[in-house]
């Protein structure tokens, strides 16, 4: 499971549709539906906000505007509750890891993709997520 740090508008379309099933995968565990993946790392930061459920919603209505954007149909009541006004924090180090792992994802699968990220100035972030200095989050399974 990833949940990417990373606005939905950098990845291709393989990384958007698995994206879009994973966070719906989260919201179940988070809702308390699902016995598998409960314990999984990513979904920590949900867990820490004040309203789970809440929170991967509005995780998810990004992600369907994203799909909306480029004329992909994704259910949008699939989605457990509205968008709301929560953020979360994510550090620097997490959001130049995703950076880095999502790129060396593009420079076989959508190399077009990848030029465009290197293109911007600035890596753009899920709208949900407020950044602040740090490290890789302690929650990230780093490659050993």
């Amino acid at each position: 499971m990833r949940l990417w740090s990373l606005h939905p508008a950098l990845l291709d379309r393989a990384g958007l549709v698995a994206l879009w099933r994973e966070s719906l995968l989260a919201q179940a565990v988070l809702a308390g539906r699902t016995k598998g993946y409960r314990h999984h790392p990513q979904l920590r930061r949900f867990r820490n906000s004040r309203n789970p459920t809440d929170a991967i919603s509005t995780y998810l209505w990004a992600v369907y505007e994203e799909a909306v954007a480029r004329d992909y149909r994704f259910d949008p009541s699939k989605i457990a509750g509205k968008r709301g006004s929560i953020r979360i924090p994510v550090t620097r180090g997490q959001i130049g890891y995703e950076a880095e792992h999502l790129m060396k994802k593009l420079r076989g699968r959508a190399p077009e993709r990848l030029a465009l990220i290197r293109a911007q100035q600035r890596i753009l972030v899920h709208p949900i997520f407020r950044v602040r200095k740090g490290e890789v989050e302690e929650w990230e399974r780093r490659d050993r």
